[in-house]
């Protein structure tokens, strides 16, 4: 069909359904397409969609302009990811990470108010490495509580479901009929999908999120290469 033959509610809902990498492509395809993927109703529902409560903020019936809108926003969220990108990339050792900076990174995103969207698009890419994956995902899981049908939606859009990664720990050792037990060394290997779904019954999530104490004195996340 030539878009000719649409008519203009049905090629808006052609493009409302669209992700807005495809919107933007689609909207390349002729000048006709441009001007409907520019339209403003479909980036404020975008907007609306991604950050809701910046939407609430500045809604006015009276303001135009959601693409250019959404496009400044995006571009503020993509130099703050870049930012926890950079931090990671810094720290990280031989394809390694202390839980301290791990952590770290995870707070960065709570304080730059990171949403759903947000984070699947700039950190759930395969691109990146696995490390900044985990980083997300773990913030979806704990920070926003993102239900886990969702998150695993995510990674299979993102293409990073098969991933691995490897938590090692050292936990301290204790004192038995007046003889001190070695320190205890562990490490679990689990693809990012396990994690959604608690296969390794929660036990690297929890590892890392106490992080550094009394009972895990050192924790690392390794990158796992695939065979």
């Amino acid at each position: 069909y030539s878009y000719s033959t649409l008519p203009n509610d049905i090629a808006l809902k052609i493009a409302s359904s669209l992700e807005v990498p495809d919107l933007s492509s689609l909207g390349c395809c002729s000048r006709v397409w441009r001007e409907i993927c520019r339209s403003d109703c479909l980036w404020e529902s975008l907007v609306k969609e991604r950050w809701p409560l910046l939407y609430e903020a500045v809604k006015d019936p009276n303001f135009k302009d959601w693409r250019g809108f959404y496009v400044k926003q995006h571009e503020e969220k993509k130099g703050q990811a870049d930012s926890v990108i950079n931090l990671v990339e810094q720290c990280s050792q031989s394809d390694s990470l202390k839980v301290i900076d791990y952590l770290h990174a995870i707070r960065c995103l709570k304080t730059m108010q990171f949403g759903f969207r947000d984070v699947q698009m700039l950190l759930l890419k395969q691109k990146l490495n696995v490390l900044l994956n985990l980083i997300g995902l773990h913030y979806y899981l704990n920070i926003l509580q993102v239900p886990a049908f969702c998150i695993t939606e995510a990674l299979r859009g993102g293409k990073i479901v098969d991933r691995r990664v490897c938590v090692k720990w050292r936990q301290p050792g204790r004192w038995l009929n007046g003889f001190r037990i070695q320190d205890g060394y562990h490490s679990r290997c689990v693809y990012l999908e396990d994690l959604v779904t608690g296969e390794d019954d929660g036990e690297v999530l929890t590892v890392l999120e106490r992080g550094a104490t009394r009972e895990f004195l050192r924790v690392q996340v390794f990158v796992v290469n695939s065979p």
